[in-house]
């Protein structure tokens, strides 16, 4: 393989395939010419299991594997795959008695995953997952009345793999959260240069109304565009292989961020990526549990979910998530602005958005005794329920089971539970902090009912009622 803008020693530069690191063949160096890497090709394709066949007398290399055939020839621009002409970016080469190809042709006729790190001098492979061989149907002879026999065509020995279709992806909350129709088992892997976090999902397609409504091209490729997130530049979704069938979810960072796989425990359909912020987390300090005020009242902030440029999720019915979170934030205003020992502060009283950052530095800057963001989730149509989300501060734990008793009363629905979670907005606030997710409108039960006006004002009044009782007003 050739990499920097020096030709190094393959004991300066390394490759590795899924994580093991390959062999290269001796003398053979590593070096970027004119800006293409180049690699090894037999070392990729035989630890791969594809058959290599080199033609001295032509100068050509051929690789096979099922029904993919390659030719290449040393010096020409050109190679044939299946049958027809591919343009390379660069000509492959004879190192020593190895042929080297420009990484690019690797990732795109082998269906891989390139990362390069040039700090250290690494190449890394990642291939997609394979799925299950299915095998052909054979003959069996079964036995007719008079004893004969005839051959007929027995089902596939091995049951053919049922696809799952990939129904929704949305990015909201520092979250990539991906809709299934049928559980699969991810493979995610983190990569530099540029920094990305990248998700398989293997023996996948999109389904019918994915592609209606992303914005799918030819190539089954697409992008959503991601803003107010200033990790993330956007995600990238494609058809990666037909065979096995791949869909591959690409995470476009700013900058490397850890992550966090999370699937859920009752519906193992629903995928979710946390981006963490920090490699190592501190415990904030305890701090008590109803700080003090100059005049006595208790300041409450009250964060309508989404706004103005930010939708947040739409519902089964085209509702959006920024129109449910401000009507009931605005119930919720109307009944704290009865209380004489509450001070209200509302992040947004209209459709606007207010950044992130900026809804935490107007918590913080009053030094709020408590915030509530008030937001609506949206997964599969089988999803449902409300959920409460605190970060690991002692104090916002208490607060989160205080109010989620009151929000499961409120709307009847299936008790999701209390979870600790880095959302934004309870990670940075420095008070006792929740995010509640009260229903979902992708699920066509919780939808009907959370833009009615009874539920809300139940909602609005459990919201009260929860922090009423941490703070200990009557």
């Amino acid at each position: 393989m050739l990499l920097s803008g020096q030709s190094h020693a393959a004991t300066e530069s390394r490759l590795f395939l899924d994580g093991k690191e390959l062999s290269l063949p001796e003398k053979v160096e590593i070096e970027n010419l004119d800006g293409n890497v180049m690699i090894p090709i037999r070392v990729v394709v035989e630890n791969l299991g594809f058959k290599v066949t080199w033609n001295q007398k032509s100068q050509s290399v051929k690789i096979e594997q099922r029904d993919k055939v390659v030719q290449l020839v040393v010096n020409d621009l050109m190679a044939t795959v299946d049958g027809k002409q591919e343009s390379l970016n660069a000509a492959p080469l004879l190192r020593k008695g190895s042929v080297v190809v420009p990484i690019r042709f690797v990732s795109e006729q082998m269906g891989m995953e390139v990362d390069w790190n040039n700090v250290d001098k690494v190449v890394s492979l990642i291939t997609p997952v394979i799925e299950p061989t299915i095998k052909e149907p054979v003959k069996v002879p079964p036995t007719t009345g008079s004893g004969t026999s005839s051959p007929t065509t027995a089902p596939v020995v091995e049951p053919s793999v049922m696809l799952s279709q990939v129904n929704t992806i949305q990015f909201s909350e520092n979250q990539l959260k991906i809709s299934l129709s049928a559980s699969v088992q991810p493979k995610i892997s983190r990569l530099t240069g540029p920094d990305r976090i990248v998700l398989d999902l293997p023996n996948t397609m999109f389904s019918d109304s994915f592609r209606a409504s992303q914005g799918l091209d030819n190539k089954l490729n697409g992008r959503l565009e991601v803003s107010g997130y200033p990790d993330v530049s956007g995600v990238r979704y494609s058809l990666f292989s037909s065979s096995p069938s791949t869909v591959r979810v690409v995470i476009d960072l700013n900058s490397a961020k850890k992550y966090t796989l999370l699937t859920e425990t009752t519906d193992s359909t629903l995928i979710t990526v946390q981006l963490r912020e920090e490699d190592s987390v501190n415990i904030d300090p305890i701090v008590p549990n109803v700080p003090a005020v100059n005049d006595g009242r208790k300041k409450v902030v009250i964060d309508a979910g989404h706004g103005g440029s930010d939708p947040g999720a739409t519902s089964i019915s085209k509702k959006m998530e920024k129109d449910f979170t401000l009507a009931v934030a605005l119930k919720v205003e109307q009944l704290l602005l009865q209380e004489p020992a509450i001070e209200l502060i509302m992040t947004r009283n209209s459709d606007v958005y207010p950044t992130l950052q900026d809804r935490v530095d107007l918590a913080n800057n009053m030094n709020a005794d408590v915030f509530v963001s008030i937001h609506a989730d949206s997964f599969s149509p089988t999803a449902n329920g409300s959920q409460t989300f605190y970060y690991q501060r002692t104090n916002s734990k208490a607060f989160a089971n205080v109010i989620h008793k009151y929000l499961i009363k409120a709307t009847g629905f299936k008790d999701r539970g209390v979870t600790e979670n880095g959302f934004f907005v309870i990670k940075k606030t420095k008070m006792p902090a929740v995010l509640l997710e009260v229903g979902f409108l992708s699920n066509s039960d919780n939808e009907a009912l959370l833009f009615t006006e009874e539920l809300q004002n139940k909602v609005a009044q459990g919201i009260v009622n929860g922090i009423k009782e941490y703070l200990g007003i009557k």
